[in-house]
């Protein structure tokens, strides 16, 4: 948690090509990215001064941005809307905004609880047929419902929840991408209607990197009870344990803990050495 709210940290921020003190970096309440949620984002992470995979995130939000029928006219960035010059549904002569700001931020989670496993309660909510929605944007509308699910989750007792998609199927949490073992092999569901994360992305690479197969299938729920482990990712996440899902029970293994081992030596600047 940071001590002051997000709107009065001290600093600047990169605010459509100019650097504007932190407080004044605002947006009017009639801009259309607040109205019909018509904003992109990217969540990254530095480490000893270096984003890790920075390029890939710029390209993610550009992407998310032309999904959205909008083309952000920079090439690096964290947040961009609609603003004020058109209130409706259309928005075509709307000006693109891009603002970015950076803060200290820890584990997006308890680092112990990281360690042993969070507890993951099931959403309500299920991720939309991508017949419905853009899912491949990074796109703030599409966070609504996981907003929703998290907020039912903590008041739970839970750190996060698992989400379905829309057939009934696995598909992530409310902002990290989900992986489960069995038998020493990894399974994780086909990103069709959700995020392909970076993060999620790179454990990927990780873990064959190591010679352990990857399965990206269909899973359904009852399927969960077969396997042993499961971890999350994602930018925030990084790679995370999981102990429980709902009913079903996960004890962090090998695996898993091989996986965080390997993605904080990963993101580690060249030439630093990573934390014991």
């Amino acid at each position: 948690m940071v001590e002051k709210p997000y709107d009065r940290l001290d600093g600047v921020i990169w605010y459509d090509g100019k650097l504007v003190p932190w407080g004044d970096a605002t947006m009017h309440v009639l801009s259309h990215g607040l109205h019909y949620g018509s904003c992109v984002f990217e969540g990254e992470r530095a480490y000893g001064g270096e984003i890790f995979k920075c390029t890939e995130h710029s390209i993610r939000l550009k992407e998310s941005g032309r999904l959205l029928d909008f083309e952000i006219p920079y090439s690096v960035a964290e947040v961009a809307w609609r603003g004020s010059e058109m209130m409706g549904v259309s928005a075509q002569n709307n000006k693109i905004h891009l603002a970015i700001a950076t803060w200290q931020w820890p584990s997006y989670f308890d680092p112990v609880q990281r360690l042993k496993g969070i507890r993951l309660d099931l959403a309500e909510y299920r991720r939309p047929d991508p017949a419905t929605a853009p899912t491949r944007a990074k796109a703030a509308g599409l966070y609504m419902i996981c907003t929703i699910s998290k907020h039912k989750a903590e008041r739970k007792g839970y750190a996060d929840a698992m989400m379905l998609d829309w057939q009934g199927r696995v598909a992530e949490c409310t902002g990290a991408n989900i992986f489960f073992i069995e038998s020493g092999k990894i399974h994780t569901p086909i990103a069709d209607c959700f995020l392909d994360g970076i993060t999620r992305q790179t454990a990927i690479e990780l873990a064959r990197k190591r010679g352990i197969e990857v399965i990206e299938r269909r899973i359904m729920p009852a399927e969960l009870d077969k396997f042993s482990e499961c971890f999350i990712t994602g930018s925030a996440a990084e790679v995370t344990a999981v102990s429980e899902i709902a009913q079903w029970r996960f004890t962090p293994g090998a695996i898993t803990q091989q996986l965080m081992a390997d993605y904080t030596a990963a993101v580690q600047p060249k030439g630093t050495k990573a934390a014991a």
